[in-house]
């Protein structure tokens, strides 16, 4: 009797897709590592560009700020940085399998990235001087409660993703929440110096902390799920990640 099975060309044939996905996945969650690279370059970069500017006193916002020197170049340059986190969230939709959490988290970071395309280029802020003598418009208003929609999905996705991992990534996700809540309360108290065009010393010091350890928080998150091969086990159970963070 004839063995029934595939061949093993057969086999080949079905894997192909297989590691395909499997290289796609890989791929998309190397770029969520370039993309905090790319963008921590890109601000440091651009803010040379512009005589004067000081990134202790001034917010990242006011890079592209309306009649800011550099608002062409860091619209220009923040193109790839959206489509890198955008296919980071992806690659982490990828990577969550039935694992609710991490659902959560690259619905959270493919909301970020969204952002990007169809939030962020709509309303630009204007200067502090604009600002000061009554300039300020609705896309200052809108610019505002954007900045508040990102902070919730990133607390949102920090949050959710120490559910879904071990112990160490937990107590590691937990300090960069506190971190990110004392910088964040420093960066909104200074925050009314902005439209009032008074001295803020240290507000892009505050921001830059802030955004910082989010990116950091993004790098090690995609290290985390480079180490293991597919989808996360469904929730409730024990993944293969979880084992191996602690």
């Amino acid at each position: 009797m004839a063995a029934i099975g595939f061949s093993r060309d057969q086999d080949q044939r079905i894997g192909q897709p297989v590691r395909r996905g499997e290289t796609l996945r890989r791929a998309l969650l190397v770029g969520g590592i370039l993309s905090a690279v790319y963008y921590a370059a890109i601000t440091a970069f651009v803010a040379t560009q512009w005589e004067g500017y000081s990134s202790a006193s001034r917010t990242i916002s006011e890079l592209s700020a309306i009649g800011a020197p550099t608002r062409r170049l860091w619209e220009l340059l923040c193109i790839p940085y959206t489509l890198l986190v955008i296919g980071f969230g992806w690659g982490v939709w990828q990577s969550a399998g039935r694992n609710r959490a991490l659902r959560i988290v690259a619905g959270s970071i493919l909301a970020f990235g969204a952002l990007g395309v169809v939030g962020w280029p709509f309303a630009p802020m204007h200067s502090r001087a604009v600002l000061a003598a009554g300039g300020g418009t609705l896309g200052d208003t809108l610019h505002i409660l954007l900045g508040g929609v990102s902070v919730f999905l990133m607390l949102l996705a920090i949050g959710f993703g120490a559910t879904a991992f071990g112990r160490r990534f937990r107590l590691y996700s937990i300090a960069t929440l506190v971190i990110l809540l004392v910088f964040g309360v420093l960066t909104f108290l200074d925050a009314p110096g902005i439209a009032a065009n008074r001295p803020t010393p240290w507000i892009g010091v505050w921001e830059r902390i802030n955004i910082g350890v989010f990116l950091l928080w993004q790098v090690v998150l995609a290290i985390q799920l480079l180490r293991v091969r597919g989808a996360a086990a469904p929730e409730g159970g024990t993944s293969r990640m979880a084992a191996r963070t602690g």
